[in-house]
């Protein structure tokens, strides 16, 4: 999907890209709608997977600094390593608008990560978590889209670390005051 788009997802390029027999995938999978939202719920895990992988390698963050260290780490990794993944979460995202069977997909995966927001901003002294909550997973994704596909994605350097830093700690510091 992040090379070819929501097109090129079909039961044989995921049979080929797997080194399976033709008809594999669709054994699992009948439809394409269970096909796109399998790929849709795997994305989610893996997102999931990455931060509490992060957690477990350094610890919760519990100050301001030790959170925004975190996010940028987690920005960055999604930006560079998993960039692929965050392509095809946003195709996939594109099409659960135009498509009320994926929507419940949808709307699970980001219930997940506002809660996983939710729990570290109430760690970090929010007075209301879960609006800011929404505010911050907005914010990410919005860094996400503009760095991988905005405007100017293609002519500017993806930022790094320190910088992912800067600004995370600005949209954290403002999701705390909300």
């Amino acid at each position: 999907m992040a090379t070819a788009g929501l097109r090129g997802l079909t039961h044989r390029a995921v049979d080929a890209a797997a080194g399976l027999p033709a008809g594999s995938t669709s054994y699992y999978f009948r439809t394409r709608s269970a096909l796109i939202s399998a790929c849709y719920l795997r994305l989610a895990e893996l997102s999931v997977a990455d931060a509490d992988r992060w957690e477990a390698d350094h610890g919760r963050p519990s100050d301001l600094d030790s959170a925004a260290g975190a996010l940028a780490a987690l920005l960055h990794h999604w930006l560079t390593a998993a960039r692929d993944r965050q392509l095809a979460r946003f195709e996939l995202s594109l099409e659960a608008t135009r498509r009320p069977e994926l929507r419940a997909d949808l709307q699970t995966a980001g219930l997940a990560a506002r809660s996983r927001a939710t729990a570290l901003l109430a760690a970090l002294g929010a007075p209301r978590p879960a609006p800011a909550a929404d505010l911050l997973v907005a914010w990410t994704d919005g860094l996400l889209y503009d760095q991988l596909a905005g405007a100017l994605a293609a002519t500017r350097p993806l930022p790094d670390v320190t910088e992912l830093t800067t600004v995370v700690r600005r949209m954290l510091e403002a999701a705390l005051s909300t």
